[in-house]
């Protein structure tokens, strides 16, 4: 059975490259987001296997859906920052996603962090660190 994923981010072309990016190996997008209250909402609508959102989505931020995704459902949440440091990360990482993958990202980056995340469930412990492609 191939994993469904949730994509939520509130750029389009954001979206389309991860949503390429997954098809790629694999992955089926069973939805899309373009703000935190339709992350929640397509979360609980379509149960996929693996949320990727943004961190900085309006109406609610990524860390915020984060936290009422998981309040329902045990998932791995790979969640995508344009920081890989600071209050953001923290305030992830309390709130449990299963990874972070720091924009830009690489095609493969993504991939292993999505599937990384899959492997491992969503623990408190899992963390995937994965850095721009230009550092």
């Amino acid at each position: 059975m191939t994993a469904r994923v949730l994509i939520a981010d509130d750029e389009p072309i954001t979206r389309s490259d991860v949503r390429s990016i997954l098809e790629e190996v694999g992955l089926e997008i069973c939805a899309e987001a373009a703000d935190g209250h339709a992350a929640v909402r397509e979360a609980r609508a379509h149960q996929p296997d693996v949320i990727v959102l943004d961190a900085g989505m309006p109406l609610m931020d990524g860390v915020e859906a984060s936290r009422r995704i998981l309040a329902e459902r045990d998932i791995p949440i790979v969640m995508l920052t344009g920081y890989g440091y600071g209050d953001l990360i923290s305030r992830a990482l309390d709130v449990g996603v299963a990874a972070y993958v720091v924009k830009p990202f690489a095609a493969d980056s993504l991939a292993e962090a999505v599937a990384a995340a899959l492997r491992g469930g969503h623990t408190r412990q899992t963390l995937a660190y994965l850095r721009r492609p230009d550092r």
